[in-house]
């Protein structure tokens, strides 16, 4: 019995060393080599795998700087401290980092637009778009308020209040999220040295803006012919601002008589 005993043990340490062999021999075979240099960059990433830099998450991120397709300032979380930490890892300059934040083009709250019917069912910025009139406020370009940017958001930095999304600017990170999760396309990454922008998206001719929002832009061009530096025009019956000729010399905003140039 003892012998039997004693050739079970054998047989069961034998087989434990030979797998151990060979798993240590295929690790070695089939090893990946790690890069220092990707592993230090994704490192200095904050990690939050937004995706709002246009790749996956903040390794494949890493591995495209690493490889060159991507910029050393393309982390829109990070901003400049952590674009200056991946320069350093990489040995370039790390360029200007433009600061941005998410802005929303629409001020209909609920004191200031018109409800066509009171809605009762799911809440859902998308699915809103498959009931009549494609909500219960009367125009149907602006916000209606259910969230879905809200949710998208990871920072915290975007919440409904009075019917409208609204951006807190000093907790955006600009990754996008909300940009992308809002159906009507209201919101913009915009930077956050501009002082001056449009709050409205409504494509409806002024007289019918004037029955349905109060605070809607109603395409008078009052802002294009007094605009010094040519920035602003007048597209879909609603006022758009070039950010690369505006000066933010704020006349725009001091002539519009609906004041939805904020």
């Amino acid at each position: 019995m003892i012998t039997g005993i004693l050739s079970a043990a054998a047989l069961i340490g034998g087989v434990g060393i030979f797998v151990g062999l060979f798993l240590g021999a295929a690790g070695v075979c089939f090893s990946v080599k790690v890069n220092k240099k990707e592993e230090a960059v994704l490192a200095a990433l904050p990690g939050n795998n937004c995706g709002g830099c246009g790749h996956a998450g903040c390794a494949a991120l890493a591995g495209a700087i690493v490889s060159g397709d991507a910029a050393v300032n393309a982390c829109p979380v990070g901003g400049e401290a952590v674009a200056e930490k991946i320069a350093e890892i990489m040995g370039v300059e790390s360029g200007e980092s433009v600061r941005k934040a998410a802005f929303v083009h629409c001020m209909g709250s609920c004191g200031k637009t018109r409800k066509d019917y009171a809605y009762t069912g799911v809440e859902d910025c998308a699915m809103i778009a498959f009931v009549p009139g494609g909500g219960p406020k009367s125009c149907k370009y602006g916000c209606t308020g259910y969230g879905n940017c809200v949710k998208a958001c990871p920072f915290d930095a975007i919440h409904i209040r009075d019917g409208i999304a609204e951006v807190d600017r000093e907790a955006c990170r600009a990754c996008g999220k909300c940009v992308e999760a809002c159906p009507k396309h209201l919101i913009t990454l915009e930077p956050w040295q501009a002082k001056h922008l449009v709050a409205c998206s409504s494509a409806d001719k002024g007289a019918v803006t004037v029955k349905l929002c109060d605070a809607g832009c109603i395409g008078c061009g009052i802002c294009v012919k007094n605009c010094p530096s040519g920035a602003v025009e007048v597209k879909d019956f609603h006022a758009v601002i070039d950010r690369e000729k505006c000066t933010d010399c704020g006349i725009c905003a001091e002539k519009c008589p609906k004041h939805v140039i904020l």
